[in-house]
């Protein structure tokens, strides 16, 4: 696996704003959190992170086929209170290598599970 690093914190974008989501155009691994308390929110991977991670609000502010109302209505209500960083990956495989890490070593903490 080659060695990427985790981007600094940003706050979510609020798309009704104008604002812009900064993900890697291709594989990559994305995690969300709470900016007050830290607290893990959820993380996950995609092919093309960007596009995966402008599925995590609701229609019409988000995109994608994303079948989880609960977890993008809870994006969507704590907008104003999440951060997120990414880890752009070589390769999907190396993308899922890094959540597979994640989980073992974290993925209990994390409000929703992937």
């Amino acid at each position: 696996m080659t060695a990427h690093r985790w981007t600094a914190l940003r706050p979510f974008p609020d798309p009704r704003k104008g604002e812009l989501l900064h993900a890697p155009i291709g594989p990559g691994v994305y995690d969300l959190r709470h900016i007050s308390t830290k607290e893990p929110v959820l993380f996950g991977i995609g092919s093309r992170c960007a596009l995966r991670m402008s599925s995590l609000l609701p229609k019409p502010l988000g995109a994608g086929t994303r079948n989880n109302t609960a977890k993008r209505d809870y994006v969507l209500e704590h907008l104003n209170d999440i951060e997120y960083r990414t880890l752009p990956c070589a390769t999907r495989d190396e993308a899922a290598q890094a959540e597979r890490n994640i989980k073992s070593k974290r993925g209990h903490d994390y409000k929703f599970k992937t």
